[in-house]
């Protein structure tokens, strides 16, 4: 039985099949390549807890950040090879120090992008750069829980869905988590990924990261690149051309839900968020670089104070929230759904990746600007 009869009202952050007491929830690819929720009813019990989990259902308050940053780690080796201005890896850095626990996306064996733990700095490394791909949560949640009913430091990062999923799953503040979300543009397609990689032919067993961020020729002019051994470049192409990023710009190969987003401006209640600071050379020119700065918001004094614990690693300026949302609309206001949405599926379903394969954009000018803002995954 699919309980998602609109599937604008279903993040994917499978809260609810991880919190059912029978366990007769599992999700389901669709054919645009998202997961779903679907019921056993045989096995259902309608106690309803399903519900109760939903970010989309049980949205919180807005909330503002109590202080708004822009940052840089003052390592340039581990600032380059981030997606923006490297916080994120000392945030995991602080809590494995105190043998904590770390939550994240990364690429599996198949470069498909999944959520999962970390108890080592040498493990964390796969969290570093952008995975623009939905990622699956798995049992990440119920994994969290149980590190933090025996009292070990948990970091959590996730989208902002991901994060108020997370949240409504504990159902208790708990002390010892410390909640990070990404801000997000939209998640794309992991069918349509996995499809596109296959049309790359690249053999994945000679592949050892993957770029969605590659900023060898800077933050503001990214590349898309799959990089094998040595460092050796296997595929890489400006960001702006690339076919896969081009309709994620567009906005094509988003999650439904993504344009109506529960989480955004606030709502996932994150103690931590973490962004690009596009616009930042408008706010301080004089922190402006091209090597990538993030803006971090605290918006709990748990948040506050960890970014106090690492501060002395970063290169640290107060700024103004409202002065930067313009710049970083991603933070407080969804993706709009674009016109030709339905039609790209439409073509996909009968024609396959191929439709991706040969999208263009007649409107360069648009499409650059669109590239200028994203904000990171």
């Amino acid at each position: 039985m699919n309980i998602i009869t609109d599937k604008s009202q279903c993040c994917g952050c499978s809260a609810c099949v991880q919190r059912c007491p029978k366990q007769c929830i599992s999700m389901y690819e669709d054919e645009e390549g998202f997961l779903y929720p679907v019921v056993d009813g045989q096995r259902c019990i309608n106690c309803g807890l399903c519900k109760k989990m939903c970010p989309v259902i049980n949205q919180r308050e807005s909330r503002e950040p109590l202080k708004v940053y822009a940052s840089k780690n003052k390592n340039e080796k581990v600032r380059q090879s981030s997606s923006s201005g490297g916080v994120f890896s000392l945030l995991v850095e602080n809590i494995i120090r105190q043998d904590g626990i770390a939550f994240g996306a990364y690429f599996n064996k198949n470069y498909e992008v999944i959520h999962d733990s970390v108890e080592t700095l040498v493990d964390a490394v796969v969290f570093c750069g952008s995975k623009y791909v939905q990622s699956n949560i798995n049992n990440s949640f119920s994994k969290a829980e149980q590190y933090l009913k025996q009292g070990r430091m948990v970091l959590f990062s996730g989208t902002q869905c991901q994060i108020a999923g997370l949240r409504l799953y504990l159902g208790k503040e708990y002390d010892n988590l410390l909640t990070v979300e990404v801000v997000c543009h939209g998640v794309p397609s992991p069918k349509i990924w996995r499809e596109y990689m296959d049309c790359l032919h690249i053999d994945k067993r000679k592949v050892t990261n993957i770029l969605f961020k590659d900023k060898s020729s800077g933050w503001r002019g990214y590349s898309f690149s799959v990089v094998g051994e040595n460092s050796t470049l296997l595929f890489s192409e400006k960001a702006e051309k690339n076919k896969y990023m081009m309709a994620f710009y567009q906005n094509l190969t988003l999650r439904p839900s993504c344009y109506s987003c529960p989480a955004k401006g606030g709502k996932s209640h994150a103690d931590i968020t973490l962004a690009d600071y596009w616009g930042i050379e408008n706010i301080n020119s004089a922190f402006n670089d091209n090597v990538g700065v993030s803006m971090v918001c605290c918006n709990s004094e748990k948040g506050m104070n960890i970014l106090k614990k690492i501060s002395d690693s970063m290169n640290l300026i107060e700024t103004d929230f409202n002065a930067s949302v313009p710049f970083n609309t991603s933070i407080v206001r969804s993706t709009l759904m674009p016109i030709g949405r339905n039609d790209f599926w439409l073509k996909y379903k009968k024609e396959g990746i191929g439709v991706l394969m040969a999208l263009k954009s007649d409107r360069p000018s648009l499409i650059k600007r669109i590239f200028n803002r994203i904000v990171s995954r």
